[in-house]
């Protein structure tokens, strides 16, 4: 069973740094993308970060500059430094795992972990 794991969130005030983690466990080939989503309360839920097992990387613009994404291949791990936190980055923060192979033919698959709260005080 492949599982994703997040760890970090937690209440932190306006201007502070957190630092969410992702561990994919279970028979992983290999992974193209990973990634953060975050949902607040009422809205839809958005990217806030990718990256490819190469290294590109894809953010959203409010995070650009303030969140930095980074990755361990051969950990199946994906990191999300967020400094000069903001009162709209509130949410559950959610990794994403796209194009996980359980083999080197086989197919492509996508999860998701359960969610960690980042909760940003004014």
């Amino acid at each position: 069973q492949v599982q994703l794991v997040e760890s970090g969130g937690g209440l932190v005030e306006t201007g502070g740094s957190l630092r969410l983690s992702c561990a994919a466990s279970g028979p992983i080939f290999s992974i193209n993308v990973m990634g953060w989503y975050r949902q607040a309360p009422g809205k839809q839920r958005e990217l806030v970060a990718t990256i490819t097992s190469a290294g590109s990387t894809k953010y959203l613009d409010s995070v650009k500059g303030r969140f930095t994404i980074s990755r361990d291949n051969a950990k199946n791990m994906v990191n999300l430094q967020m400094n000069s936190l903001k009162a709209e980055d509130t949410a559950v923060y959610y990794c994403n795992a796209n194009g996980l192979k359980l083999s080197a033919v086989g197919a492509q698959y996508q999860y998701w972990g359960q969610g960690t709260q980042v909760t940003v005080s004014s």
